[in-house]
């Protein structure tokens, strides 16, 4: 695709995104002829909707696909993954707020590390619609697949894992849910920046995105005013705070907390 619907979408005058530079995608595009491992990452990004998007560097861009749920590493979970336009190879390690435009909202680098193709020809598999490629990133490791769906328009895709020693039943995204670039969560890049002006001009106001939002917004400025010094000092309890727990709850909270957390797939780090 090039990078030219990429810069069309956005003001770089507003946004902190990276408008990419041509000589620096021929220059990366002409040294890939020699190497076969390649750059990618995947940013989660809450904007009207929370999604993630998986980004392959390929003839000196990020080819990109916006993955709604996030990538599973259950070989029987099959995610939808939309091809979007190619970002600008500097995009790869983008963190930040974008306040307002095409893609307002909050941007986390959630893994990155390289790629390397399962196949002869690239460009080939990309057109075939089968594209087999191996991961070693922080998060995702291991063999994976993008498949174009059929039927369903040139820019459906979907994303899985392969069975290998990196698979297992466990929600990667929750499990590991922080930047691997600044350890924070949506909130502390948030508080970074400046939370204020999300209270009217957050990209989503409803749903279940919207209070989602909200929930960041808060959290986001409690953070901000902790680093400041200026968090209101803590409410004393209330008296039914004092209250004791009755011992039917207090069964029923030990039970809960006896609950094992489930384990990484195997060496997988946690961010």
């Amino acid at each position: 695709m090039g990078l030219k619907e990429y810069r069309a979408k956005r003001d770089f005058t507003k946004s902190p995104e990276p408008a990419g530079s041509d000589t620096e995608a021929a220059s990366r595009a002409n040294s890939l002829k020699d190497t076969r491992e390649r750059f990618f990452c995947v940013q989660k990004h809450l904007a009207t909707a929370l999604h993630y998007d998986f980004r392959l560097e390929h003839d000196g861009v990020l080819m990109s696909w916006a993955v709604p749920k996030g990538p599973a590493i259950d070989p029987s979970v099959k995610r939808l993954a939309m091809h979007v336009e190619d970002h600008p190879i500097e995009y790869g390690t983008f963190e930040g707020v974008i306040p307002e435009g095409y893609g307002a909202g909050i941007v986390m680098l959630w893994d990155q590390g390289t790629w390397t193709p399962e196949v002869p020809d690239v460009a080939a598999a990309l057109r075939k619609g089968d594209l087999k490629l191996r991961l070693d990133g922080f998060k995702l490791k291991g063999s994976w697949a993008l498949i174009r769906t059929r039927g369903a328009g040139e820019r459906s895709w979907l994303l899985l894992k392969h069975r290998d020693e990196w698979a297992g039943p466990l929600d990667i995204a929750e499990f590991a849910p922080l930047s691997v670039k600044s350890g924070g969560d949506l909130a502390d890049i948030l508080a970074a920046d400046n939370p204020d002006v999300w209270q009217s001009h957050r990209p989503a106001k409803g749903g279940d995105t919207g209070a989602m939002f909200a929930r960041i917004i808060e959290r986001a400025m409690a953070i901000k005013q902790e680093r400041e010094g200026t968090a209101p000092p803590a409410a004393a309890p209330t008296a039914a705070a004092k209250t004791k727990m009755p011992a039917t709850k207090k069964k029923a909270a030990a039970r809960k907390a006896d609950v094992k957390k489930p384990t990484a797939a195997k060496k997988t780090k946690r961010r």
